[in-house]
């Protein structure tokens, strides 16, 4: 038996059948797979059979697959989100997983609750097409640097947003891929978040913060320096230790995948360093590697 909580990481989604071989043995035991705006020309049956195929060799899972653009306009580098979510809800049990995910869109420009009426009407219709598939639609919590008044990108950024917008699409199958620090950078704090939000939460990102509190107290949030970090998990302000507690006293049994490429120390030439400390890290938080009880 191994553990129900895996540890793993993202892959570009047209690049996984390249990379997966080169960082399995650091010992990622699941990948999120994930498409910016579109699937393009990735044949996703051709590349779920060779990604089981490299599953069965090194042992992991395939928690979700995504794709991240704006499903709510149609238009310019968005034109294809939409049927890109319908495709991979098509396809995404070839993968062996019951998880799409991606951003909700939004009406450019327009506040959340001018989205609002556009987001039931799109998935309202994708979720009757996941439920009837078994599939399971899970929202990022980014903000894409929109505010609950204007944004490009996605409305599901916030708790109260959440409540709209699961009020606006009551299914059972449409939820959150939560990570908490998408919630630091609007100054949240994830930790009683996650306590109320956890039956939503069907997939979880490794991704942490670093708040500079001594820049917030002296310079606000809107002054000339940063005061906020994204961070690979082990280099934040996260106990991920109470996380993965959290998750496990709600009975989660999905995934933690890194979400790399965003720290600003553990880059370029160190990006798999961070992420392979994140990996041990995140295993250490969840108690190190499963071991069985007596018989």
């Amino acid at each position: 038996m191994e553990d129900t909580l895996r540890i793993g990481t993202l892959v570009g989604g047209g690049d996984a059948v390249r990379v997966i071989p080169q960082i399995a043995r650091h010992g990622f035991e699941s990948y999120s797979l994930t498409f910016w705006q579109t699937t393009g020309k990735t044949d996703l049956a051709d590349t779920a059979a060779r990604v089981r195929e490299l599953a069965e060799e090194h042992q992991f899972v395939i928690s979700a697959i995504g794709v991240f653009g704006n499903p709510l306009t149609g238009t310019g580098d968005n034109a294809d989100t939409l049927a890109s979510w319908e495709r991979l809800i098509d396809h995404a049990h070839l993968f062996g997983t019951d998880i799409v995910n991606g951003f909700t869109g939004r009406l450019t420009g327009l506040s959340i609750d001018e989205s609002l009426p556009k987001f039931a009407e799109v998935f309202g219709e994708l979720s009757k097409r996941a439920a009837d598939k078994g599939v399971r639609i899970a929202f990022e919590n980014c903000s894409m640097d929109g505010s609950w008044k204007t944004g490009d990108w996605n409305i599901a950024h916030n708790p109260t947003a959440w409540e709209k917008m699961f009020n606006a699409v009551p299914a059972d199958n449409i939820g959150l891929e939560w990570e908490p620090c998408h919630q630091m950078v609007q100054l949240i704090d994830p930790i009683p978040q996650l306590r109320k939000w956890t039956d939503k939460i069907f997939h979880v990102h490794g991704k942490d913060a670093t708040i500079a509190w001594d820049i917030v107290k002296e310079y606000g949030i809107h002054g000339p320096k940063d005061y906020v970090w994204h961070r690979t998990p082990g280099f934040g302000d996260t106990n991920w230790t109470d996380v993965i507690s959290i998750l496990r006293q709600a009975g989660y049994k999905g995934t933690i995948d890194i979400e790399g490429w965003h720290d600003p120390v553990y880059r370029d030439h160190l990006e798999m360093t961070g992420q392979v400390h994140a990996l041990n890290y995140l295993k250490s938080c969840r108690g190190g590697s499963f071991v069985p009880n007596p018989v």
